[in-house]
Formats: C-alpha cells, structure tokens, sequence
C-alpha cells in the first residue's frame, strides 16, 4: 500500500478548519497593516538558494531538494519564503512603487530534516516582508505584527526574543573574536560546530548540544562590537517596542539558520518542548536584494510554521470555528423523486444553501441513518405523493418532527 512520503502528511477534511482558520486570520492581519499577498513558484533556479543561503548552515549543506529538469537545468523546491520573493521584487521592477513594498506569502517550503513533531519535510509557512526602507520602525512593526497574529489565534503572548548581530561594518570583528574564543575548545566541540567554526561562526552560538551551549555562554557578546549605526538602530527598535507595549527580552546568543541576516534578529518561542517550539522567527536582511544583483535595498521580515502553529492551537484546546457544512439531506424513493431531488438540491444551492443528496437505490431507512451520521439538521423527503403535489417533507433529525411543505417554501424555511 502507497504512504505519504517520510516527512509530509495529508491534511484531511477534519483538519481543514484549523487551516482555513490561521490563513484566514494571517491574511486579514496582512491587509490591516497593508500588506499584498505574493505567489512565487514551488521551485526556483537552484542558484537562487545557493547564493543567499550561506555553506555551514544545514538548509545549505543537508536539506535542499535539489533536481534536473529535461533541459538540464539544475533548480531546488523552495526551501525558504524570504529569497523568492526577493527575485520576484527585482523582476518584476516592485523597487520602482513607493517604498517600502509590503508583501506576504502562504505556501509550502521543501527541507530534508529529520521528522519529528512539528517539523516536516513538506511544511507551511506565512511570511511577511516589507523591502526598500531602513526603518527602525518597520522592525517594530514586523515584530507588532507577528506577536498580534499569534494573539489573534487565542495563543497565550509568548516571550520576544531580540538580538542585532550587526551588519558587514562591524559583524566581522565580531567574528573574529568569537573564532578565538571557539579556537581554545575545538576538541570540545560536536563535528557539526568543528564545520560551523570555518565556514559559519554565528552558528557556533545556535547549537543545541549541551557540551557547545555551555562553550557558548562564556562566548563574547555581539553587543559588544556593534558599530554607532547598529547600535542606534537597536535602541530605535527598542524604543519603538516599548511604546507599543510590546515585551520582549534581550538574548544575545539568537542568531538565525539563515546567513543573509543582519542588525535585528527575533523569535517567538511557545513553552513547548521539542520542534513545535519555535513559532515566528525573522529579522532584517539589508544585504540580500544586492546579493541577488539588484541595489543596495535594506528590507525586514519573519516567517511562521502553519504545522507549528495549529500544534500549539490544539495543545491549548483552541477549535477554530467550523466550516460551512450541509444543513439538509435530501432523501427520495423512486425514479421520479430522484430527478426531483437533483432539481431541488440545485436550486437550493442557488439560494447558497449547502446540503447533500442521496446516492443509489437505499431503503428510506437507510437514507436516514446516512443524513444522521453526516450530522445533518433536517432531511427532506421526496416521494411519489410529493412529486404529484410539488411537495416535499422536511424532517427535523432532532426532534423528528415533520412537516409537508411546497416546494417553493423549502428555500425560506431553511433559511429560517
């Protein structure tokens, strides 16, 4: 028997209203704050990826799909949402609107990880991005809106994470010396941060070994080495935070699994243990969109796990509401009454009323046991006699009262 591949998983009908519920809350925040919603393709020319996601990082070195199309051309499902729409920007000339340009996506992302609660190898993401402005502001902003969609879904307000980890000014000093410090503990270290130390050296702070984070608390802090404009810019965020009312602590060990990063970085973490605890993560990224070939175009964002999100959604007991479903089952006997039956759940379909008709050549008895089990409000009931009078009976499933109406009244009693 055929299974989902490793790592992705279907998202049955049960689980649709959580869905509809967390898109339908992100894309109404979006347009609050004036956000547009941007599609990029599912895979992209692999080189994309592979100038903005630096080597060290495991996206770049373990988790790319990566393939050959018939021409030869080599490309990469989407392994993250920030670098598409960066291509999209400088494509499709958006650097010519009003600055900035605020943008958001829903879609899946592709990353051969290691499955485990809330980390797939399929797996969605909502994204925001708002490119072409240095703001401190729009950091705060970005953070406001974060924090406000996780509030709109009725999760608890879970602590900010902030960090600047600087810009090409002064983040290579910093470099630098957090190279030194890791130098007198290379034996120390697990095989991934032994790579991370040549290649990537922030990472060094992000390792979840337990012999590396305790390397990494006597590590030297970023704070320490920002240039005049980062800091200014770090106590403008700040600022601007403390005036919304926005709680946030300061860690200076955060970095992001992405390279292009620079100034703020921030996170959202629930309480949870494991991968579902990660929930909105992002920051500034000044340098990517030059990167890609374009100007110098500073720029700011976050991205969130929907699987994650919907995770912390059950684990707090929160049912988004329902989805649109039948009110009525529509039952008949005989030839005649079927193609009524057809006719009339049509028209009660133009009326926007949703229900369900019977299938097959079933017993009345067996038609009401399926309108019960579907959880409909009301069955009606067509038969011979209703066919000759224009009639039908509508039955109430809970009470199991019913009533003859005409067929011209059944719309307006429904709806009633």
């Amino acid at each position: 028997m055929y299974k989902a591949p490793r790592g992705t998983s279907d998202i049955l009908p049960q689980e649709q209203a959580y869905w509809k519920y967390v898109e339908q809350k992100a894309a109404f925040l979006c347009q609050l704050y004036g956000y547009q919603q941007l599609n990029t393709p599912i895979f992209e020319d692999f080189q994309l990826f592979a100038r903005t996601v630096a080597g060290g990082t495991d996206i770049a070195d373990k988790e790319m799909y990566i393939f050959e199309d018939r021409s030869g051309q080599k490309l990469a499902l989407r392994a993250e949402g920030t670098a598409p729409v960066c291509r999209a920007y400088l494509e499709h000339g958006l650097f010519n609107l009003p600055q900035p340009v605020r943008l958001y996506y829903i879609g899946p992302t592709f990353r051969y990880e290691r499955p485990q609660a809330g980390r797939y190898r399929q797996h969605h993401q909502f994204g925001c991005e708002a490119l072409g402005d240095a703001d401190p502001v729009l950091d705060a902003e970005a953070i406001d809106l974060a924090q406000r969609f996780l509030l709109s879904l009725g999760l608890p307000e879970f602590p900010i994470q902030l960090n600047s980890i600087g810009c090409k000014v002064c983040q290579p000093k910093y470099i630098e010396a957090l190279k030194q410090h890791y130098s007198d503990y290379i034996a120390r270290l697990c095989p991934d941060c032994k790579a991370r130390l040549a290649r990537n050296p922030l990472r060094l702070l992000d390792c979840k070994r337990a012999s590396c984070q305790k390397i990494a608390e006597t590590a030297p802090k970023i704070a320490d080495y920002l240039c005049g404009g980062c800091q200014a810019h770090f106590q403008d965020v700040q600022q601007y935070l403390q005036a919304l009312d926005i709680p946030f602590q300061l860690n200076y060990r955060l970095v992001r699994g992405l390279d292009y990063y620079t100034r703020t970085v921030f996170e959202v973490q629930s309480q949870a243990e494991g991968g579902q605890s990660g929930l909105v993560g992002g920051g500034r990224y000044d340098d990517l969109i030059e990167q890609l070939g374009g100007k110098p175009t500073p720029a700011v964002g976050f991205a969130s796990g929907i699987e994650r999100i919907i995770l912390n959604l059950k684990e707090q007991k929160i049912n988004p509401p329902g989805l649109l479903k039948p009110i009525a089952f529509i039952a008949y006997l005989g030839k005649e009454a079927k193609t009524e039956a057809a006719k009339l759940a049509s028209q009660l379909r133009d009326a926007e009323i949703a229900v369900i008709i019977a299938t097959g050549d079933k017993s009345l008895k067996s038609q009401l046991r399926q309108a019960n089990s579907l959880g409909t409000n009301y069955t009606i009931i067509i038969g011979e006699r209703e066919v000759k009078i224009h009639s039908v009976v509508l039955r109430d499933m809970i009470t199991n009262k019913q009533e003859t109406l005409s067929v011209t009244e059944i719309a307006k009693a429904l709806e009633r």
